[in-house]
């Protein structure tokens, strides 16, 4: 017979283990694996499939004969490039076209870097309705500002010259340049440029040293998205550049379509020289180009 002292000195059975709810990423994967694989790629293949069928019917006019109906670019010929390249002087186009979003890229760059710094470091009378300005700004289209550019340009005796297209163009690229600028600077902690003050360097030299090499991946993306909207700008290059020898590429393209007709191989082949070369940078930057931006969306 089991007393209570022996009932209350008997140790209790063990409890039953409980279950610990799995994370939430392990639900979300073994959700996703569970999906059909066919539901993930035949959308995305068409999609693929829709965004390539262009790029593929371009190289096609490019590369093949003139008069062929071939769905196929065989035999390949270069023909059409040497036309637009030495006929329709695509070559100058190009020339001309680079040094524009180069010149375009370094100007914007360094502008909208001193007032991105002094918006997100300095507090002054009227910050918040300048942003506002600046906001606004990006919903005036490039068309309204012709006539007001033309008539400065005409007084400065700069119509028919590239450097009335790189102003025009950094004029209308510094409003968001400014705005993500001065969003990637909020993002470095404002105690390290303190610190190097408190070694002996006054502000630019504390900015140069400090802050300017963790900019690195905001000012290749804002760079370049200067670089690619000056590379395909076609309004102010045909209204500030009369001269054929001073075009740039949008416009030489421009030239090969006319009310009579169209020269396609010509038009293909000059569209691949101008995106070859869009394609190759961003091939190199990406990396920086999507931290640049997603460093930027945080704050600002």
């Amino acid at each position: 017979m089991i007393t209570k002292d022996a009932e209350a000195v008997a140790p209790a059975a063990p409890a039953p283990p409980v279950e610990e709810p799995r994370p939430r990423a392990a639900r979300k994967r073994r959700a996703w694996d569970e999906v059909p694989r066919w539901q993930i790629y035949v959308p995305l293949g068409g999609y693929l499939l829709f965004t390539l069928v262009p790029f593929y019917w371009i190289l096609l006019f490019a590369l093949r004969p003139a008069g062929s109906t071939s769905l196929v670019p065989w035999p390949m010929t270069l023909d059409h490039f040497d036309k637009v390249w030495t006929e329709r002087s695509f070559g100058t186009y190009f020339q001309n076209s680079v040094a524009i979003a180069v010149a375009t890229l370094v100007t914007t760059t360094l502008v909208a870097l001193a007032g991105g710094y002094a918006l997100a470091r300095f507090d002054f009378r009227l910050k918040r309705g300048f942003m506002l300005a600046l906001l606004c700004s990006q919903f005036v289209p490039g068309a309204l500002l012709l006539v007001p550019l033309f008539q400065i340009f005409a007084e400065l005796r700069m119509i028919n010259s590239l450097a009335s297209v790189v102003i025009a163009e950094t004029v209308f690229q510094l409003p968001l340049s400014m705005i993500l600028i001065s969003g990637f600077i909020r993002n470095v902690p404002y105690s390290l440029e303190e610190a190097a003050w408190v070694d002996g360097c006054n502000r630019f030299d504390a900015f140069r040293i400090v802050v300017l090499p963790l900019l690195r991946p905001g000012l290749i993306a804002v760079g370049s998205f200067a670089f690619v909207h000056a590379w395909n700008h076609f309004l102010f290059a045909l209204m500030f550049l009369s001269d054929q020898s001073k075009q740039t590429i949008p416009v030489g393209l421009n030239t090969l379509m006319s009310s009579d007709s169209v020269d396609l191989g010509a038009l293909a082949a000059g569209g691949i020289v101008a995106a070859v070369p869009v394609v190759v940078v961003f091939a190199f930057i990406q990396k920086w180009l999507i931290t640049g931006f997603s460093a930027g969306a945080v704050k600002g």
